[in-house]
């Protein structure tokens, strides 16, 4: 049973940092280089969608990673596990504090209603989440050293 939730968690979080690498390295990329306010768009609705997504993933893999770390504290690579999840945490975090707060007011903007720095803010964003994939990369690593 234990091998199953090694799985799974490994696949679940695996599966999610191959989205948010997505996002910052291929989709906002395509996104910036629309035409006029296309990417501006693009960007609010993906904030949307992936705002409503995202927040689930993340605490479903933390809460996976938690589990897998308490059933098998006895098992080999349980610090490797503890580590992973303790990264995870801190992307929480991060989200919590730094990402989101731009993404929801990202996710209004229209072409009339978007202030005259949101290049910037959208910059900033861009910044803190390449510090964030790395964090989750990181955990990544992590689960699938311990699951080997």
């Amino acid at each position: 049973m234990l091998n199953a939730l090694e799985v799974l968690t490994t696949v679940i979080v695996g599966l999610m940092v191959g989205v948010e690498f997505s996002v910052a390295f291929v989709i906002n990329r395509i996104l910036d280089a629309l035409p006029e306010d296309s990417g501006q768009l693009g960007r609010a609705h993906g904030g949307r969608m992936l705002g409503a997504v995202m927040p689930v993933w993340y605490i479903t893999s933390l809460a996976l990673v938690t589990i897998w770390a308490i059933t098998g504290r006895h098992h080999q690579g349980t610090t490797l596990v503890i580590t992973a999840g303790a990264l995870l945490l801190l992307s929480v975090i991060m989200s919590i504090l730094l990402l989101v707060p731009i993404n929801n007011q990202g996710k209004t903007w229209t072409p009339d209603n978007r202030p005259v720095d949101w290049k910037q803010q959208m910059n900033r964003w861009d910044r803190l989440h390449y510090i964030r994939v790395t964090v989750i990369i990181a955990a990544f690593a992590l689960l699938a050293t311990a699951l080997a």
